[in-house]
């Protein structure tokens, strides 16, 4: 996948002076040179005959664009894709004395010329996007140019603040070069061109003051600027007793800031004498040994491509010195792509990190796309701590974070036994906990937090924000810094307990933490709301279904590692046995969620068919008082016993003995036949309160249940209710079976022979009865009148 050059030809005398700008035009194969303010097209190999751009006369730089473009060229190319027939449209833009001059090729066609007149000279050209031009004046006149409508609009550049003392931002940049200049060699004394380039395809760019080694820029900070890492004030109070000098507190040297184009952010300052890794950092030539304070350092223009070499010089600022000396030339080498997004992370600096990705291919970095979804995890847990809940639950949607992973942000109340300390969120996705700023003055910042001094490397290495305030703090004030605090309604989750001393009480007394907890729950649901039918419907192609729950190991019985050892993957690639603890996860962290969010809803949830740990919620359930709702779960996960407990345990409020039974048996004659042996043994405490009640069990519509198991069972428990059971198979059911026609009469045999033995009434109201329907009226009307005393009946 590398390049490799080879030598082939030296062409000669193509001006008469120094080439100041290279270029290639792909559409005619020919090389763009600028030299002696005229721009020549030599084709090539042979770079014969070279065309002279003759409108381009007086030409200070240029640029050039080539771009896939449609057959409406008068919209944004990049809206037209699928449209039109695509062309290959390349534009040179000649920048000349207070003109712009554009050559334009289509599919290897010159098209017609166009010129613009300017009110200033541009002396840097680059193209932003295919159609918008970014114009260069001065160091601080810069404007846009574009190309359908041929018009100009002015850049507004952030003006620096006013400078204090010695650590004024006037004095860096390209202001940071007064009073360095003398005797330079390698031609240092010319006047540099502003530096504009392009950042990315997105029409970003970005204007510097000195050098920009993609995507660095690099600056000269003058001597007295930059306070030295480990510099402190003194404390003690006056003393009449002179003290000596202090030890100076700044680098008494220049220095070569570098920082980043993607965070605007200082990286790294390298303080001159350099000194370093060899492997990074390289003299070239000369022999400089003025001391280091009565030196100049200037940074050569680079080429803005990744990765290429910075090169500085270090000049004797005496003429005489310089003359003997000469002017030294350091090489330094940017570290390997993965090193800096390594520190990047370590550092916390995960949109840094991401950023700076962005910018590579897979040539560069082989591994990028699965460094790319580590850090999007850590980056999603970074804006999740700062309150961005939204954001943060996406990215853990989009890279099918473990669930477990998710829910262990949130506290017990919602994650249980995965909850996991806001200090190890970090390393439980991954990585490492970012090292906080020292509160100790006495302590000085490690080369991992920014320092330079007594640093074993000098490289452009990865934005590290945390340089920032510990390198460069009188600069403060004028780097904005990414990490600034959010407003209070952005705040991360903290304990759902407000002590007097804790949350805070927004303009209309309602507490904020309260109500970022409550947000924070409400995201949690759009993450639950859209693994569960996925986790779901993955188990539902295995044959797997909540039914079968009661047959399936409990979630409880997985330790908390192996259920964040779990991998980050989509649900159809997961096992059976994976899919399975992520459906249980998230279906428990659902009702846990509704409980603190919707408990209106939590019935209906319990009525349906989920993966629900119940030992996770029932006691919440039971705390709240949703009993009624905690009976459903029961049912809905078949522990029917569980179930019928409770509502014992809740009739002991009941005084009157049918509404203690009636929602047991209500239960019970809603179960299916398959629980039988349930049924009949739950049945006898019924029994005990309201036998009525109990032979309703049998007798409702709801359940067919087998009528000799229920006949055979109410014959043990009560002769009496079994005959009226067997009579109503009879009346209701039309049961013709002699079976139970002769079981009838067996029980009223039964029944006829204990009344006779106990002298019961009621026998001879049934003997009564009886000698009517066989005409023996006399008979009858003597048991009424003399046995039961019953005249009524008798009449």
């Amino acid at each position: 996948g590398q390049l490799e050059a080879a030598f082939e030809d030296c062409k000669k005398a193509l001006g008469r002076r120094a080439i100041e700008q290279l270029g290639y035009v792909k559409d005619v194969n020919s090389l763009v040179v600028l030299t002696d303010g005229v721009v020549t097209l030599y084709p090539s190999p042979t770079f014969a005959p070279p065309t002279l751009l003759t409108q381009a006369k007086g030409a200070m730089s240029f640029g050039i664009d080539t771009s896939i473009q449609y057959s409406n060229e008068a919209s944004d190319p990049a809206s037209n894709a699928g449209q039109g027939v695509p062309s290959v449209v390349t534009r040179l833009a000649v920048g000349c004395k207070r003109k712009i001059v554009i050559y334009t090729w289509k599919d290897g066609e010159a098209q017609e010329v166009k010129e613009l007149n300017l009110p200033h000279s541009p002396r840097s050209v680059v193209f932003s996007t295919s159609t918008t031009l970014v114009l260069s004046y001065t160091h601080t006149d810069h404007v846009l140019l574009k190309l359908p409508m041929m018009s100009t609009t002015e850049i507004a550049l952030p003006a620096p603040p006013p400078a204090s003392g010695s650590t004024g931002i006037s004095a860096m940049g390209m202001g940071a070069f007064s009073g360095l200049g003398g005797y330079m060699t390698l031609g240092l004394g010319a006047k540099a061109k502003p530096a504009v380039y392009k950042v990315n395809d997105d029409g970003e760019f970005v204007v510097l003051k000195d050098a920009f080694v993609k995507p660095y820029m690099l600056s000269i900070i003058p001597p007295g600027s930059i306070p030295l890492p480990s510099s402190k004030t003194s404390g003690r109070p006056p003393s009449a007793v002179p003290a000596a000098p202090a030890a100076p507190t700044t680098y008494q040297t220049p220095c070569i800031q570098i920082a980043s184009t993607l965070s605007l952010s200082t990286t790294q300052i390298v303080p001159y004498p350099f000194s370093g890794d060899p492997s990074n950092l390289q003299k070239l030539a000369g022999t400089t040994a003025s001391p280091a304070s009565t030196t100049s350092v200037r940074v050569l223009s680079a080429s803005p491509s990744a990765k290429s070499p910075l090169f500085a010089t270090s000049t004797p600022v005496d003429r005489t010195a310089a003359a003997a000396e000469g002017t030294t030339v350091w090489a330094f080498t940017m570290a390997d792509w993965g090193e800096q997004i390594d520190e990047l992370v370590d550092a916390g600096s995960y949109a840094d990190a991401l950023a700076l990705l962005d910018t590579l291919d897979t040539a560069a970095l082989p591994d990028k796309e699965q460094r790319k979804a580590h850090i999007r995890g850590l980056h999603a847990v970074s804006v999740f701590s700062e309150g961005k809940y939204m954001e943060a639950i996406k990215t853990f949607i989009d890279l099918d974070i473990n669930p477990a992973k998710v829910i262990a942000l949130y506290p017990e109340t919602i994650a249980g036994r995965l909850s996991v300390p806001r200090p190890k969120w970090i390393e439980l996705y991954g990585g490492k906990p970012p090292k906080s700023a020292s509160t100790d003055p006495d302590d000085k910042p490690s080369p991992a937090a920014g320092s330079t001094e007594g640093s074993t490397t000098n490289k452009i290495a990865g934005q590290l924000l945390a340089a920032v305030d510990a390198v460069v703090p009188a600069l403060g004030d004028a780097i904005p810094s990414l990490s600034s605090s959010k407003d209070d309604d952005t705040r991360s989750i903290r304990s759902t307990t407000v002590g007097p001393n804790t949350g805070s009480v927004g303009p209309k007394g309602k507490d904020k933490t309260k109500d970022d907890y409550q947000r924070s729950i409400e995201n949690l649901l759009v993450y639950l709301g859209d693994r569960r039918p996925k986790f779901s419907g993955a188990l539902q192609t295995f044959g797997i279904t909540p039914a079968k729950a009661p047959e399936l190991p409990n979630l409880s019985e997985t330790s908390v590692d192996e259920l964040f050892a779990l991998p980050n993957q989509p649900p159809p690639s997961l096992i059976p046995e994976q899919l399975l603890r992520y459906a249980q996860i998230v279906d428990t962290a659902l009702f846990k969620s509704y409980l603190v969010v919707r408990p209106s809803l939590v019935g209906s949830l319990c009525r349906l068919d989920n993966w629900c740990e119940v030992a996770e919620v029932e006691e919440v359930l039971k705390e709240r008082k949703k009993f009624s709702e905690l009976i459903d779960l029961y049912k809905t996960k078949k522990m029917h016993e569980k179930a019928l407990l409770l509502l014992q345990d809740l009739s002991e409020d009941e005084d009157d003995p049918r509404e203690k039974v009636d929602p047991t048996a209500l239960y019970l004659q809603r179960l299916n036949v398959q629980y039988l042996p349930l049924i009949f043994n739950w049945t006898n405490w019924v029994l005990e309160l309201s036998p009525e009640r109990a032979l309703k069990i049998f007798t409702s519509d709801e359940v067919d249940f087998p009528t000799k198991d229920v006949a055979t069972y109410l014959a043990g428990r009560d002769l009496t209710l079994c005959a009226r059971y067997v009579e109503y198979l009879m009346e209701e059911k039309h049961e013709e079976s002699a079976l139970f026609h002769n079981w009838l009469a067996e029980i009223y045999l039964d029944l006829t022979t204990e009344a006779i033995n106990h002298n019961d009434t009621s026998f001879f109201e049934a003997r009564a009865i009886l000698l009517g329907r066989l005409g023996k009226h006399e008979a009858a009307l003597d048991i009424y009148v003399n046995r039961l005393n019953d005249y009524s009946a008798a009449e």
